[in-house]
Parts: C-alpha cells; sequence; structure tokens
C-alpha cells in the first residue's frame, strides 16, 4: 500500500507542478478544447481578474509539495479546493466529467492514506488554543 500512496502522490504531484508551471513558463502546446456557452461566461469573468494566477500558484505550490513528499498534507490542503473546482467545472459547465473527477478520486484517497493527519479537523465544539488557559 505503501508504493500505491507513493505513486497516487507523485501522480498528482507532478500533474499539478507542469500545469502550474506552464502557466508561467508557456512550455505545454496544447489545444483549447471547445467550451460551453456556460464555461465561456465563466472564463470571461475571472481571466481579467488575476484569479487564475493565484489559482496557479496554489497549484504549483501543493504540486510541489506532493511531488516532494514535504508537508504533503499542506500540499492536499492547498489543492483540494482547486481540484473540486475543476471536477465541478467539468460536471456543471463542460457537461463531461474528464481527469478532474480522476483527480478527485486521487486527492480524496491520498485524503485517507494521510487520515491521521486531518483527524483533528473533524473535532466537534472545538476551542482556540487562546481558550485553553
Amino acid at each position: 500500500m505503501i508504493y500505491v500512496i507513493a505513486i497516487v502522490r507523485i501522480l498528482l504531484g507532478l500533474a499539478f507542478t507542469v500545469v502550474g508551471l506552464d502557466h508561467f513558463l508557456h512550455f505545454l502546446k496544447m489545444d483549447q478544447p471547445p467550451l460551453t456557452a456556460e464555461a465561456t461566461h465563466f472564463m470571461a469573468a475571472l481571466h481579467p481578474t488575476g484569479y487564475l494566477t493565484v489559482v496557479k500558484v496554489l497549484e504549483l505550490t501543493g504540486g510541489i509539495l506532493l511531488l516532494s513528499g514535504l508537508c504533503a498534507p499542506l500540499g492536499l490542503v492547498l489543492l483540494m479546493p482547486v481540484i473540486v473546482n475543476i471536477a465541478l467545472w467539468e460536471i456543471f459547465l463542460m457537461k463531461k466529467p474528464e481527469v478532474g473527477v480522476v483527480f478527485l478520486v486521487m486527492a480524496i484517497f491520498l485524503i485517507w492514506a494521510y487520515r491521521a493527519y486531518f483527524a483533528s479537523v473533524f473535532t466537534c465544539n472545538a476551542r482556540s488554543c487562546a481558550s485553553r488557559g
């Protein structure tokens, strides 16, 4: 199981590291798939804001953390909102789930694999450290 976890972690980290780097260095020559009308409107709203640059920084940082194995849980925390949005983009705006859903399954698997590090997130009635005295 350790090898499966490592393979999934490296594949997910590599994917986001490469795509994040490509935003800044433009080394991948991929054609844009045709967008639905909804997806076109969504991108038209996001693109001029600089929001996607922040997303790409999160992708790059999270990808490097996963790829390197250093702070893998933190990498998952950074990537999970991005991955959920990719999956939602594919399902609701593009009307066809693809790689985003695969990334989501991979990330959920890794969260399960690192579940001991996420256990405290599910604490009920949590108090701040300042209130503990």
